[in-house]
């Protein structure tokens, strides 16, 4: 590592801890020409997720996008910002630990909607309803019934 400062090409470590939970390793050096000190971090150098639109298109993957849905769908209800954030994050984590780099718009809503239908019944109906483009009153009244009918498996409704 070269010194910011003097750009010697020998540094030494100090001190390293684990940072950005567990995502990143900082190191605190030590230049040994000038002897000023520096912070550097490390962290793994991942392959960007790409998400295949309906359409064919293609575009790098937005965890904020899934976050701006989610907020929309959870409206009005008593659904916390660290619970959707959290929903996010497990949402981001699944789709990263698929071996593939590109995935489906299909494949991101139905984790968004599996989701909403842990935390909250009618946020995932809102969800569903712009998502799977409902054409008419019935196709939401199926929904809904649908919802009814099949409890998740851990009880909650």
């Amino acid at each position: 590592m070269n010194c910011p400062f003097c750009n010697h090409f020998d540094t030494k470590v100090l001190d390293t801890r684990s940072a950005d939970e567990g995502k990143s390793i900082r190191r605190r050096r030590e230049c040994n020409n000038c002897q000023k000190r520096f912070t550097t971090y490390e962290k793994l150098e991942s392959i960007p997720l790409v998400v295949v639109k309906k359409d064919g298109r293609r575009d790098l993957f937005d965890p904020n996008k899934i976050l701006s849905g989610i907020i929309k769908a959870c409206e009005k209800r008593p659904v916390s910002m660290d619970t959707i954030e959290k929903m996010v994050s497990d949402i981001e984590r699944s789709l990263n630990s698929n071996l593939d780099k590109e995935i489906t718009t299909t494949i991101i809503g139905e984790e968004v909607m599996k989701k909403l239908k842990e935390t909250d019944e009618v946020a995932y109906v809102r969800f569903a309803s712009v998502y799977r483009e409902f054409k008419d009153v019935n196709t939401f009244i199926k929904e809904i019934e649908d919802l009814i009918r099949k409890p998740l498996n851990d009880g909650v409704k």
